[in-house]
């Protein structure tokens, strides 16, 4: 009998992190990390921490938002104003892999513990600091949001329907997009390069610079015309018939992404409708006129009527989901894209790995509530880590 394979351990497993990020973006990339198997140690202020602790909070409990980003995590709270918190701080740098940061570019060195100084105490580490506009750059010191990255990076200008103004989307592009997603391609390069050469990097993530990299249709628009792409009038964007968003008799609505000539002929054949099959690319007034024939046609049933009919018919149309029913999708559940944990729904990592189950064995830590193993790991004696108390540091 050939024995059982032993269990892999986690793909991240022996990797430390140190997390000093807040809010979204940078909780959202130390989550990826932490979910396949990293050791993030959040550390939070000693006042009021990370704010998304309490953001849309009921009744004192923790928010949703920290205990959706925080899981898999252990918490130190810590006063990088005092010299002995930064101190601490130093001496976990010097055994961990990562640290990510969020501040305004310049808050880490003006309190003595920038890149230079954590790279001479580890040169190993790989430092992500994350920003609006990145560490240097004309806009560096300005302060923002998403809204304004995605302005500045002329992708709010893509948003919105024809005719009309830009909208504001409800998902945090530049945040997810830049601020976490680009954030742990950065750091899982610079650490794989740090295992071979044993020398860390630090890694610059603008938000604004993640979003205009990715800008990839708007750019080839301008290249092909000269000018910006008209909103929602180029072809991703609802300007042809068989790529857009169209409104079905209970008022929901319905995807259709037949680009593919394959797939628009099977949706007219299936719709009955094989005279608009002409109309697959067509923009201008032919492309109008297919338009309002379509939505036509979806106006006249309910979502279900379509959603029954098209069950079978490979055609890429999909009803347009609300957050409640996703959530109880069964393609996502059997997934694992959604799962219940810590008493409440969680979202799942975005990809899955052979031979690595995923677990949220660990809730979103309380605040500090794992100081004293933390610093025990770190050589500080039960005397040292009491001191460290009693003097308002940790």
């Amino acid at each position: 009998m050939t024995p059982a394979a032993s269990p892999r351990a986690k793909p991240l497993a022996g990797l430390r992190v140190i997390d000093l990020t807040r809010l979204l973006p940078g909780p959202m990339a130390s989550l990826q990390l932490a979910d396949l198997g990293a050791d993030v140690i959040k550390i939070e202020d000693r006042g009021a921490g990370d704010s998304a602790r309490t953001l849309g909070a009921r009744g004192g409990e923790t928010a949703p938002l920290f205990r959706l980003l925080n899981r898999n995590k252990r918490a130190l709270r810590l006063d990088l104003k005092k010299a002995a918190g930064a101190g601490v701080l130093l001496r976990l740098a010097h055994d961990a892999d990562v640290l990510i940061e969020s501040f305004r570019p310049g808050v880490m060195d003006r309190l003595g513990l920038g890149y230079a100084v954590l790279a001479a105490e580890n040169p190993r580490l790989v430092y992500c600091a994350i920003s609006g506009y990145g560490a240097r750059g004309a806009w560096a010191q300005r302060a923002g949001h998403d809204i304004n990255y995605l302005g500045l990076a002329g992708v709010l200008d893509q948003i919105g329907a024809a005719g009309g103004p830009p909208v504001v989307p409800n998902f945090q592009i530049a945040d997810l997009l830049g601020g976490a997603a680009a954030a742990v391609s950065g750091i899982l390069a610079a650490a794989l390069d740090a295992r071979s050469s044993g020398r860390g990097r630090f890694v610059d993530v603008s938000m604004t610079d993640a979003v205009l990299s990715q800008a990839v249709f708007a750019l080839c628009g301008l290249l092909a015309r000269g000018t910006s792409p008209p909103r929602g009038g180029d072809t991703l964007s609802g300007g042809v018939p068989c790529y857009g968003v169209y409104e079905t008799a209970d008022g929901r609505y319905l995807a259709v992404g037949a680009l593919e000539r394959k797939f628009w002929s099977r949706l007219c054949e299936a719709l009955g409708r094989p005279d608009l099959e002409a109309f697959h690319l067509e923009g201008g007034e032919r492309g109008a006129f297919a338009r309002a024939e379509l939505a036509a046609v979806f106006r006249a049933h309910p979502l279900a009527h379509w959603t029954s009919l098209l069950e079978g018919v490979d055609c890429c149309v999909t009803p347009v989901l609300k957050i409640e029913e996703a959530m109880r999708e069964a393609h996502f559940r059997e997934r694992g894209t959604v799962f219940e944990a810590d008493g409440m729904l969680q979202l799942g990592p975005p990809f899955r790995l052979s031979d690595f189950e995923f677990d949220a064995s660990r809730a979103a830590p309380a605040a500090g509530a794992d100081s004293d193993a933390v610093l025990g790991e770190a050589g500080y004696e039960p005397e040292e880590i009491a001191h460290l108390r009693e003097i308002e540091v940790i």
